[in-house]
């Protein structure tokens, strides 16, 4: 069956504080393994990302293992680096009003996550955050997610589609193949989302809010063409 409207919400800086994230995960590193082993591990961190095309904090943590060789001094304290990802409070990360989002959201159409990442460490902070749970399962996560858009549509037809994310590059992208299909709405959150040179490299989105809050409570009709409205 074929949705009227289904709403696309990214997770890193739309829906959760993947900034802070990355901060208390900074921070962990220099206190458990010093600036330097931090440094070292970053740095393969970066590499891989452009390697990749997004974020894997896991693998990076395999390959900087690897760099200082099994056995080494640092390995039991590298070994416990997984686990504080693994189990972090993704919850206490979450936007103030990003689950009532999803929830109004739902009064006027489908709502699916929509995420880039690994297939292991974004899966569990969908769960552990309580995201998975508030869109009953419906989350799909994919290396480029707007390279993606058939499977998007495979999984979950609908006559008109809404991307929120943080990043107008993506927004952008799928604006591009989808046209009249889908709305592009910006959530100016995060460091991508405040980076002016970034920013005004972009063709602009269809809608922008400042937070993501914006769309706890209110008419959103707007989001919607008039031709879609139930």
């Amino acid at each position: 069956m074929m949705d009227d409207v289904v709403f696309l919400l990214d997770v890193d800086n739309t829906l959760l504080d993947g900034d802070r994230v990355v901060a208390d995960f900074h921070q962990h590193l220099k206190a458990q393994l010093g600036d330097t082993h931090a440094r070292r591990y970053w740095a393969i961190f970066d590499r891989l990302r452009k390697e990749l095309g997004y974020v894997d904090y896991l693998g990076a943590l395999q390959h900087y293992r690897l760099e200082i060789g099994q056995g080494s001094a640092d390995e039991q304290e590298l070994l416990m680096m997984a686990s504080f990802l693994i189990d972090y409070p993704f919850a206490d990360r979450l936007y103030a009003q990003a689950l009532a989002v999803i929830t109004h959201l739902g009064q006027y159409g489908l709502t699916v996550i929509l995420s880039d990442g690994d297939v292991v460490l974004q899966p569990r902070k969908l769960q552990r955050s309580g995201l998975w749970q508030a869109v009953e399962g419906r989350a799909l996560i994919y290396v480029h997610k707007q390279k993606m858009l058939e499977a998007v549509e495979r999984h979950y037809p609908g006559r008109h589609y809404v991307m929120v994310d943080d990043k107008l590059g993506i927004l952008a992208a799928m604006k591009d193949i989808w046209r009249e299909r889908l709305t592009t709405l910006f959530v100016r959150q995060g460091h991508y989302a405040m980076d002016p040179r970034i920013t005004a490299a972009q063709p602009a989105a269809d809608f922008k809010i400042e937070c993501i809050g914006d769309l706890a409570a209110g008419d959103l009709s707007y989001l919607i063409p008039p031709a879609i409205h139930r």
